[in-house]
């Protein structure tokens, strides 16, 4: 939760898409987590609304990054490309520890696979969130954080999809 609110409140204050575009899916996670730890051990119709959750949530934020893309395209406010970079690196560092102990599990069930779409996704993310910082830097520009944040969106759009797709599958499985 603590690097939602490191990421959310940077990427406002300097005024980055890609951040932004970080921070929310961060959010998300805390919350899927915690239902994903609820869920353990439970039946299939509680995994599948687990993933059901976590599909909504991603399909949100994803909207809501793409709302936001829009409005920075309108006004065009240039990022501070050094701090997209330190708060890249930490939600990086953060993303990678949750990705490889959620890797032994990707397997499990469509609880834990959803579970490690949404770190692969971070890590994802995250590495865009760097470019996106190397790019602004180099040509003093808005639109890498914009494309970043955009392909992010999209990611969460794509991601929310698929895994909506498993839950259905899931339920369907179950009755």
């Amino acid at each position: 939760m603590s690097m939602f609110l490191l990421e959310a409140i940077a990427g406002l204050l300097i005024h980055s898409t890609s951040l932004l575009a970080d921070s929310v899916d961060m959010l998300g996670d805390a919350i899927v987590y915690g239902f994903s730890l609820y869920v353990i051990g439970r039946s299939s119709v509680w995994l599948g609304r687990a993933a059901l959750l976590k599909g909504v949530i991603m399909a949100v934020f994803g909207i809501g990054v793409l709302a936001h893309v829009v409005f920075k395209t309108v006004h065009g406010f240039l990022p501070i490309a050094e701090m997209m970079g330190v708060v890249g690196v930490m939600a990086l560092a953060a993303n990678l520890i949750c990705l490889l102990l959620l890797r032994q599990h990707q397997h499990d069930d469509i609880n834990m696979r959803s579970a490690w779409i949404c770190s692969r996704n971070d890590v994802i993310g995250n590495t865009g969130v760097l470019v996106a910082a190397l790019m602004v830097y180099l040509f003093s520009s808005p639109w890498p954080d914009i494309a970043i944040g955009l392909l992010i969106a999209t990611l969460f759009v794509w991601s929310a999809i698929v895994i909506i797709h498993e839950a259905s599958r899931e339920f369907s499985s179950s009755q």
